[in-house]
C-alpha cells in the first residue's frame, strides 16, 4: 500500500470514534447559519481534544484517554441508501487528484525511479521528470484519493444492530437564549429525542443504551442580545440539569463591520471543502486537490451539505442528507456527467465564495473548544465510564460469577483452549438475532465502548469472549463482528503482549463475504487488516489480502484495493515492479468501468513506465491505445495524439486488421485536435517513416530522352547509382580544367561542382542552386504497418532568405516560408519559389517507396528545406480485408474519408567527426548541408548533343560524328572545353581543318578523311607535306587532356546552338571502354559564388581486332641517308570483317620520311582476309632542310604518304594528323612517366651522341579500309594504326602487348649501392659511327703479259653518322694472325700509304683514294680496310674496329 499521512495508530482510533447526536432548535440553527455553518458544523473542527482525559475502570485502576475525538452529527431517522453511498465515495475519489506542477510523487523501486502522480503518458515530459527526479530526494508514494475514500467510507457506514461502534452514546439539546421560552423549548427537543429513540416508528438512528446522556446547551448571541438573561437561564438551567449536564455557550461577539483588518483563520474550510468536494465540477481538465493535512481533523461527511442542503429543514429528519445529495446530484455511479453539471455549478458557487465563521471571533473559537472539552470531561466520559461499570455488574451477576470479569480474563485465557470450528463446519446462521438485552450483546456492548475509550485490554478480553458466545450459537454476523475488533484490539494493545491475530481477521472478511454477504463488512475489514499488515511491514500479505476483495459488484472498490495492492508489491525489500504494472493496469481498467477516467490514465500512465522499452510490444500498445482512449474522452487530445503515435511507430506485432483500426483511431483523434487549433502550426504525422539518411537532392533539369540519332548527354541523373571511383574520377577532371583555366593553379575558394547530393557526397558546405532551375529532392518513405497508406499532395517545406550576393552590405530581407500556405492549402509563393505538389502517393503495406519533389527557385538567396507536408490517410478496404490493390485501379485510391494534414521534419545527421584527438574521443557530429542549398543569380545552361555517335568500333577505326552545343537559358556562355583522361579517343579537328576541302570522292565514300585523287599510272606515288603540332594544339606544356572547342567568337548566346564535327578513333585494346568527357563553360559575366559550370557525358564504347602491325628498322648499305622499313600485316579472324585493304602507309618524322615502296606490285593496295599476313618493304631517306628552315623545322614533322591505293589521303590534315599526334605525344608521356620516378644516371654527352647514331625515330601511320558486311549489307570502315620506330633493329608494335605477370619470387634483401655505375655505349653501338663503302670497276682488263702489275684505283667512301667529330684510323695492312689471310689477300696488296688519321665532322662524307695492286687475274675480296673511329677528344674511350659492309669483289682480267 502507498504511504498515509496517518500512521496506523491514529488511523484505526480514528475509525471509531464515540458518536453524539445533535438536535437543534430552529432559532439555535439560525444563530449558527449567520455564519454560513450549521451547528455540527460549527463545532466539527474543534472535537479533538488536545489534553488527555482521565477515567475509572471497573477495577478502579486510572486509565489515561490521549487525543480523543468526538464526532457530533445531527439526527437523521432514515439510513443513507447504498446508491447514495456509492456516489459520495464516487465523488470523493474523481475529487481527489494528483496536484498539478508539485514536487514529483516518486518512489524508487529496483531499477525504476516511479512517478506515483503521473497523470501525463511519460513521453510528453519524461526528460524533464527524469532531470526533476535526479535532483529531487526521493519521495515516498501517497495517494490521497484512496485515504479521502477510505475516510468517507468509514463515516458513511450505516449503524446496524450486531455491533455498537457507531451508535450515539450522547445528544446533545441545543436552544438559543433568544427564544421566549428556552426551559419549555428543552423539554420539547427532550421529548422528541425520546420518542426518536424508543417508539417504533424509527428503527434509525441507533442508540447506544437505553437512558442516553443529554447534554443541554444554551446558545447565546453575542452581538445582538441581552447577556444578563442568557445568564438568569443559565443558572435556572443548572438548577434543573447540574452543572455537569449544561453549558451556556457564547458565540457570535464579532460584528461585521468591527475588526475588519484582523485577519481570523479559517478551521471549518478544510472539512466544508472536502465534504463538498464531489459537487465541484470533477470532470474538467486538471484538478484542483486539497491535500489533507497531518494534523487535520478527519470528518464525518454524511451530513457535509447541511448548510446548503437542509436549509430550514433542522428537524425533517425523514432523509438522510446523502440521499438528498442524491436526488440532487442525478445518477450516482459518475458515468452520467451530464445531468449533474447544472446543480453543481450552483453547488462550486456555494462553496467556493463562502467565507466560514464571520462572525466568530478568536475568543468565540476558544469558547467553543472549552465547550467540547466541558461536554467530555463533564458528560461524556463520566457516563461512558458508569455505563461500562454498569454493564460489568450485569455481567457478573448473571453469570454468577464471583469477581469482575477483567479480573477474571486472566483464568479465561490461560487455561485450555477451545478448539475453534473452522467456517465451513458452522451452519449458514447468519439470520440468528438476539434481543436487545441478551447477556452476549451486553459483553460485546461493553467491549465496543472500552475499545472507544482506547481501553484495548478489556476491549480484548471481552471481544474473545463475546466471539466465543457467538461461535457457540453459531450467530456468524456478530461472531464475525467480534472477530474483527478483536484483532484491532489485540494489535492497539499497549506493549503488544500478544501478536496481531491476522487469521481472525481472514475468518472475519470470510464471514462477511460467503456467509453473510455483507461487502461493506467485509471491505471494512480488508481496509483494517491491510494497514496493520502493511505497518508491519508484510506488504506480501497485505497485497493478497486486497487482491482477494476485487469483485464485479464494485468496480471503484476493485480499483483502488488493487491500485493499493500494486503498491505494496513495490514497498517490498525486492520490488516487484512487474507485478506493479500489472496491478496498477487492472486498477486502471476497473477506474475506467467505474467512470473515474482521470485514475484510469493515471494508473495506465504509471504502468507506462514500467513496460516502455522493455520490447513488450503487445503490451505497450494496449496500454498506449487505452492511454489514447482516456485522454479523448478526458479531451486531452494532445496526450491521446501523443499515445497513439506511439502505436504507430513502434514495430508493431499487432494483426493488419488491428493496425487499421488504431490508425483510424489515431487519424480521427488527430483531425479534432486540428480542429479545435485551426490557427496552430502543423502538427508532425508519425507516418508514414522517413529514412533522412537516404534524402538526395538533385540540382538541374532532368536528362533529355535520346530523339532518334540525337543523344543527349548522359551527365547526372537521379537513376544513376553513386560510384566512388567515378566521382572521384569526375572531381579530378574538374579540377584539371579548373587549373588549366587559372593558369595552372586551382582557386583556394574551388567547390567541386556536386548535382546530386547523397549520403555518400560531401555536404558539408552549403550546395549552389541556380534561379530558374528546379531543385529535386528525393525522399524515402517506409510503410512499417500491414495497412496500406495514402499520401496526398504532398509538397516540401522550405523557408527562404533573399539575398543580392553582389551587393556586400545588403540589408537582411525577412525571411519567407511556406508553411502559413501550406496549412491553409493555398496558394504558394509562386513569385520566390515554385512548389510542386504530388497529388497522389500511395505506399504498400511494409513497403519502401520513393518520391521525388521540386522546388523551383526565383530568386537569388538562401533556402533551407525543412521538410514534408501531406495530408495522410488510409485506404477503404473491402469487408472481408482484402488488398484494395487488387480490386481498385492506380490512381484512384478511395480514400475512407479519415484524412489529416500535417507534416514531418527533414532532419538529416551529419557526419562523425575524427579529426582531431577531442572528436575522437567524444561522440561530435559535422554539419548536413544537403538541404540548405544558396540560390545564386542566373547562370548559362548547355545541353549537349550527339549524332551518329557509334557504340562499337574496330581497333583503330575512325569515325565521324556530330555534336551540337545548345545554350538553353538565357545568358550567353563562353569558355567551352572538354577535359578527358582519354584524348586520344577523339578530335575536334584543327585550325588545319580548313585548308585542303574534301574531294568529291570523299563526300561519295562518306570518309572520314581527306582525299585527293592521284595518278593511277605513276605507281606507289610519294607526297610531302610539313605541318607543325601547334596547329593541331599541340603546345609544349600544354595539357592534352583539356581541349578548347572552337566557338564562333568564343561565345555562344542565349538560345543558340553550333554543330561541330567530331572525329572518333577506336581504341587499340579490344573491349569495353567507358570514357568521360566533361564539359566546361562559363558565364560571361563573373560571380562571386558560382564561377563555372560543367557538364559530364559518359560514351559506352565497345571494340573488336583489327589490323596488327609489326615494323622494324635496318641500315641500308647506301652511303645515303637512308634506311630500310620492314612491316608485317595480320588481321583478327572476326567473323564480321570480311577483308582489309592497306591504302596507304606515310610516315611522320622530324628527320625522316618515306622515299618509295620496295616491293610495289601491279596489284596497287595490299588485300588481306582472315588470318593471313602481308610483309611490305619501304625505303626511307633523312629530310633536307634549307638553312633558313633550320630555325622553324626543328617543330615540324614531315609526313610523307605512299599511296597504296586510287586517292592520297593527306595525312598532315585532320583527323589522321590529330590521332596521330594524340597518340605519339601520349607515347611520349607515358615513357617520361615511366621513367620519371626511377633515379636514371643521366649519360654524358659522347656517350648521348653514339646512342643517337642508332636512333631513328619515325613513325608510320598504316591506313586502311576494312569491308565488313552487317545486316546483309556492305559498310566500308576505314582506319589508321601508328608504329614508332625508335632505334635500328628493334621492333615496334601497333597494339599494346599485354603484360604477363611476372612469377612471384623470394623476397631478397640487398644492400644498395649509392656509387653510380657510369654509362658505357654498347660495342654495336660504337661499331656504327662511320659508315664505309668502296667505290671500283666491277672488273678490269689488264695485259699481265705486257705489265706484271695491275694497278687499280679505288675511292674509300667514308660517312660520319653521328652527330659530332669523329676520329677516324684506317688501316690498309691485311691481318697475318689467321691461318687463311695468305689465303685471301695474298694475291693483291695495296700500293701508297697504308694507314691514315681523319677528322670528321658531324655527317661527313669524306672520299679517300687508294690503289690496289694485282699480280694475276681472278676475283678478288677488296673489303680489307679496317677502319677504327672514336669521338674527337674523348680520352676515355678507344678507337673500335667499325661494321665492315659486304664483300667488294672485282673480276681481273687478261687480256
Amino acid at each position: 500500500m502507498a504511504q498515509c499521512l496517518l500512521s496506523v495508530q491514529e488511523f484505526l482510533q480514528d475509525s471509531f470514534i464515540p458518536q453524539v447526536a445533535a438536535l437543534c432548535s430552529d432559532e439555535a440553527e439560525r444563530l449558527a447559519r449567520k455564519n454560513q455553518l450549521s451547528f455540527c458544523e460549527l463545532v466539527r473542527p474543534f472535537c479533538r481534544l488536545s489534553t488527555e482525559v482521565h477515567m475509572r475502570d471497573p477495577n478502579n485502576q486510572l486509565h489515561v484517554i490521549k487525543n480523543l475525538k468526538v464526532a457530533v452529527n445531527s439526527i437523521v431517522t432514515q439510513p443513507p441508501s447504498q446508491g447514495a453511498i456509492r456516489k459520495l465515495l464516487n465523488d470523493v475519489v474523481s475529487s481527489s487528484q494528483p496536484a498539478e506542477g508539485l514536487v514529483p510523487n516518486v518512489i524508487t523501486a529496483g531499477d525504476y525511479d516511479l512517478n506515483i502522480s503521473a497523470s501525463v503518458p511519460w513521453y510528453n515530459n519524461w526528460k524533464d521528470t527524469l532531470m526533476e527526479l535526479n535532483k529531487s530526494k526521493y519521495y515516498s508514494a501517497t495517494t490521497p484519493w484512496f485515504e479521502s475514500y477510505r475516510e468517507s467510507f468509514f463515516q458513511s457506514m450505516p449503524a446496524s444492530d450486531h455491533e455498537f461502534l457507531n451508535h450515539y452514546l450522547a445528544c446533545m439539546l441545543v436552544v438559543s437564549s433568544h427564544e421566549p421560552e428556552p426551559v419549555e423549548q428543552f423539554l420539547k427537543l427532550s421529548q422528541e429525542q425520546h420518542r426518536i429513540q424508543h417508539s417504533n416508528d424509527y428503527n434509525y438512528p441507533k442508540w447506544f443504551t437505553p437512558n442516553t446522556l443529554k447534554y443541554y446547551v444554551l446558545l447565546h448571541d453575542v452581538s445582538c442580545s441581552d447577556e444578563k438573561r442568557a445568564d438568569t437561564i443559565y443558572e435556572e438551567m443548572i438548577q434543573r440539569y447540574g452543572t455537569q449536564g449544561c453549558y451556556l455557550l457564547k458565540i457570535n461577539s464579532r460584528t461585521s463591520g468591527k475588526g475588519t483588518d484582523e485577519q481570523i483563520p479559517d478551521p471549518w474550510s478544510q472539512y466544508i471543502q472536502k465534504n463538498n468536494m464531489h459537487y465541484q465540477e470533477s470532470y474538467e481538465d486538471g484538478s484542483s486537490t486539497a491535500l489533507p493535512n497531518k494534523n487535520s481533523d478527519h470528518v464525518i461527511s454524511v451530513d457535509g451539505l447541511e448548510h446548503s442542503v437542509k436549509e430550514g429543514l433542522s428537524n425533517n429528519f425523514k432523509t438522510h442528507p446523502l440521499d438528498q445529495l442524491n436526488d440532487a446530484g442525478g445518477s450516482f455511479d459518475g458515468l452520467d456527467n451530464g445531468r449533474m453539471e447544472s446543480s453543481v455549478s450552483e453547488m462550486k458557487k456555494t462553496v467556493t465564495g463562502t467565507a466560514h465563521g464571520s462572525c466568530l471571533s478568536l475568543t468565540d473559537h476558544d469558547r467553543i473548544r472549552q465547550f467540547v472539552q466541558e461536554f467530555t470531561f463533564r458528560g461524556l466520559i463520566p457516563h461512558i465510564e458508569k455505563t461500562i461499570r454498569q454493564l460489568n455488574d450485569q455481567l457478573i451477576s448473571r453469570k454468577g460469577l464471583s469477581r469482575s470479569l477483567f479480573s477474571a480474563t486472566k483464568k479465561w485465557f490461560s487455561g485450555s483452549k477451545v478448539p475453534e470450528k473452522s467456517i465451513n463446519e458452522l451452519k449458514n446462521t447468519s439470520g440468528l438475532l438476539y434481543p436487545p438485552e441478551a447477556p452476549e450483546l451486553q459483553i460485546r456492548k461493553m467491549a465496543d465502548l472500552c475499545f472507544l475509550v482506547q481501553h484495548y485490554d478489556l476491549a480484548y478480553s471481552c471481544y474473545h469472549t463475546a466471539k466465543k458466545d457467538f461461535l457457540g450459537d453459531q450467530a456468524m454476523l456478530y461472531a464475525a463482528g467480534a472477530l474483527e475488533m478483536a484483532a484491532v484490539s489485540a494489535f492497539l494493545q499497549p506493549g503488544a503482549p500478544r501478536p496481531y491475530p491476522a487469521h481472525y481477521m481472514d475468518t472475519a472478511i470470510q464471514t462477511y463475504r460467503d456467509i453473510c454477504k455483507n461487502m461493506v463488512l467485509a471491505e471494512r475489514c480488508v481496509l483494517l487488516s491491510a494497514e496493520i499488515l502493511k505497518s508491519q511491514g508484510k506488504y506480501s500479505d497485505s497485497a493478497a489480502l486486497l487482491i482477494r476483495l476485487t469483485s464485479e459488484d464494485s468496480d471503484l472498490r476493485s480499483a483502488l484495493l488493487l491500485e493499493q495492492a500494486a503498491h505494496c508489491f513495490i514497498n517490498m525489500k525486492s520490488p516487484m515492479v512487474r507485478k506493479f504494472a500489472f496491478h496498477m493496469i487492472l486498477a486502471g481498467h476497473r477506474f475506467s468501468k467505474a467512470g473515474q477516467k482521470k485514475h484510469a490514465l493515471r494508473c495506465y500512465c504509471q504502468a507506462m513506465q514500467v513496460y516502455k522499452g522493455k520490447g513488450w510490444s503487445l503490451a505497450e500498445d494496449h496500454i498506449n491505445f487505452t492511454i489514447g482512449r482516456q485522454s479523448v474522452t478526458l479531451r486531452q487530445l494532445d496526450n491521446a495524439v501523443s499515445a497513439f503515435r506511439h502505436i504507430l511507430i513502434n514495430d508493431s506485432k499487432q494483426p493488419a486488421l488491428q493496425q487499421g483500426a488504431f490508425l483510424r483511431e489515431y487519424l480521427y483523434v488527430y483531425k479534432n485536435v486540428c480542429q479545435q487549433s485551426p490557427e496552430s502550426p502543423l502538427p508532425q504525422l508519425p507516418l508514414p517513416y522517413i529514412n533522412s539518411s537516404d534524402t538526395r537532392v538533385f540540382f538541374g533539369h532532368d536528362r533529355r530522352p535520346s530523339e532518334g540519332e540525337k543523344q543527349a548527354a548522359t551527365h547526372v541523373s537521379l537513376d544513376q547509382e553513386y560510384d566512388s571511383d567515378s566521382s572521384q574520377q569526375w572531381k579530378e577532371l574538374e579540377e584539371q580544367v579548373v587549373a588549366v583555366v587559372n593558369k595552372g593553379i586551382l582557386p583556394p575558394n574551388f567547390q567541386p561542382t556536386q548535382y546530386c547530393l547523397s549520403s555518400n557526397s560531401d555536404n558539408s558546405k552549403f550546395p549552389l542552386a541556380v534561379v530558374q532551375e528546379p531543385i529535386t529532392v528525393e525522399v524515402s518513405f517506409k510503410n512499417p504497418l500491414k495497412v496500406p497508406l495514402l499520401m496526398t499532395d504532398v509538397s516540401l517545406l522550405w523557408k527562404f532568405q533573399p539575398k543580392d550576393f553582389s551587393q556586400k552590405n545588403e540589408e537582411l530581407k525577412e525571411a519567407m516560408s511556406n508553411d502559413k500556405d501550406l496549412l491553409s492549402k493555398g496558394k504558394s509563393f509562386s513569385d520566390v519559389i515554385g512548389t510542386e505538389e504530388i497529388s497522389e502517393f500511395f505506399i504498400n503495406n511494409e513497403e519502401t517507396k520513393i518520391a521525388r519533389l521540386k522546388l523551383f527557385p526565383l530568386q537569388p538567396g538562401e533556402l533551407h528545406i525543412l521538410g514534408i507536408v501531406y495530408n495522410l490517410s488510409t485506404i477503404q478496404s473491402t469487408l472481408d480485408g482484402v488488398n484494395p490493390l487488387n480490386s481498385v485501379p492506380a490512381g484512384k485510391f478511395i480514400s475512407n474519408g479519415m484524412s489529416v494534414r500535417g507534416r514531418q521534419d527533414l532532419e538529416i545527421q551529419g557526419p562523425r567527426l575524427n579529426g582531431t584527438k577531442e572528436e575522437k574521443t567524444s561522440i561530435q557530429y559535422g554539419p548536413d548541408r544537403r538541404l540548405d542549398p544558396i540560390i545564386v543569380p542566373e547562370m548559362p545552361l548547355l545541353e549537349v548533343f550527339f549524332m551518329n555517335f557509334p557504340t562499337g568500333l574496330l581497333c583503330g577505326e575512325i569515325r565521324k560524328a556530330h555534336v551540337e552545343f545548345v545554350n538553353v537559358s538565357n545568358c550567353p556562355l563562353t569558355g567551352l572545353r572538354v577535359v578527358s583522361k582519354r584524348p586520344e579517343f577523339f578530335t575536334f579537328g584543327s585550325n588545319t581543318a580548313a585548308l585542303t576541302p574534301l574531294s568529291p570522292a570523299a563526300s561519295v565514300n562518306c570518309s572520314a578523311y581527306k582525299t585527293v585523287v592521284t595518278d593511277s599510272t605513276s605507281g606507289c606515288s610519294v607526297y610531302t607535306s610539313s605541318v607543325s603540332p601547334v596547329d593541331f594544339g599541340f603546345a609544349s606544356g600544354k595539357h592534352l587532356e583539356v581541349v578548347e572547342i572552337p566557338l564562333t567568337d568564343s561565345v555562344l548566346a542565349p538560345g543558340a546552338s553550333v554543330q561541330l564535327p567530331l572525329w572518333l578513333r577506336g581504341p587499340d585494346q579490344e573491349g569495353v571502354h567507358e570514357i568521360n568527357f566533361l564539359f566546361y563553360y562559363e558565364s560571361t559575366e563573373t560571380q562571386s559564388k558560382l564561377r563555372h559550370r560543367v557538364l559530364r557525358h559518359t560514351a559506352v564504347i565497345c571494340t573488336s581486332k583489327s589490323l596488327n602491325v609489326r615494323a622494324s628498322v635496318s641500315r641500308s648499305n647506301a652511303l645515303e641517308d637512308e634506311d630500310i622499313r620492314r612491316t608485317h600485316f595480320s588481321p583478327p579472324s572476326e567473323a564480321g570483317v570480311k577483308e582489309f585493304h592497306i591504302v596507304q602507309v606515310s610516315s611522320s618524322s622530324k628527320n625522316w620520311k618515306l622515299q618509295k615502296s620496295v616491293n610495289c606490285t601491279a596489284d596497287k593496295d595490299t588485300k588481306l582476309t582472315s588470318r593471313e599476313r602481308a610483309k611490305m618493304c619501304f625505303k626511307a631517306v633523312r629530310c633536307k632542310f634549307s638553312s633558313q628552315d633550320d630555325e622553324k623545322s626543328s617543330d615540324r614533322y614531315t609526313f610523307g604518304d605512299i599511296v597504296l591505293g586510287g586517292e592520297q589521303i593527306i595525312s598532315s590534315t585532320t583527323p589522321c594528323a590529330d590521332f596521330f599526334f594524340h597518340s605519339c605525344l601520349l607515347q611520349c608521356k607515358k615513357k617520361h612517366s615511366n621513367t620519371g620516378g626511377h633515379s636514371k644516371v643521366i649519360p654524358d654527352e659522347a656517350v648521348r651522341l653514339i646512342q643517337n647514331c642508332s636512333k631513328v625515330n619515325i613513325n608510320l601511320i598504316v591506313l586502311w579500309k576494312a569491308y565488313v558486311i552487317e545486316d546483309n549489307k556492305q559498310l566500308i570502315l576505314e582506319g589508321q594504326h601508328h608504329v614508332t620506330l625508335n632505334t635500328v633493329g628493334t621492333e615496334a608494335l601497333s597494339f599494346p602487348q599485354k603484360q604477363e605477370q611476372p612469377e612471384t619470387i623470394l623476397l631478397r634483401f640487398t644492400r644498395s649501392e649509392n656509387t653510380p655505375v657510369p654509362v658505357r655505349p654498347s660495342p654495336e653501338q660504337l661499331s656504327n659511327l662511320i659508315k664505309t663503302s668502296l667505290h671500283y670497276p666491277e672488273s678490269f682488263n689488264h695485259p699481265f703479259h705486257q705489265k706484271s702489275l695491275c694497278l687499280v684505283p679505288v675511292t674509300l667512301v667514308l660517312t660520319n653518322s653521328s652527330q659530332a667529330e669523329v676520329d677516324v684510323i684506317i688501316d690498309l695492312r691485311h691481318k697475318t694472325t689467321g691461318p687463311e689471310a695468305l689465303e685471301i689477300h695474298g694475291s693483291f696488296t695495296w700500293l701508297g700509304q697504308t694507314q691514315y688519321k681523319l677528322l670528321l665532322k658531324s655527317h661527313e662524307v669524306f672520299s679517300l683514294q687508294l690503289k690496289a695492286c694485282f699480280v694475276h687475274s681472278g676475283i678478288y675480296n677488296l673489303g680489307t680496310p679496317r677502319v677504327f673511329a672514336k669521338l674527337a677528344n674523348q680520352v676515355t674511350l678507344f678507337e673500335t674496329n667499325q661494321q665492315n659492309s659486304m664483300p667488294a669483289l672485282i673480276v681481273i682480267n687478261n687480256v
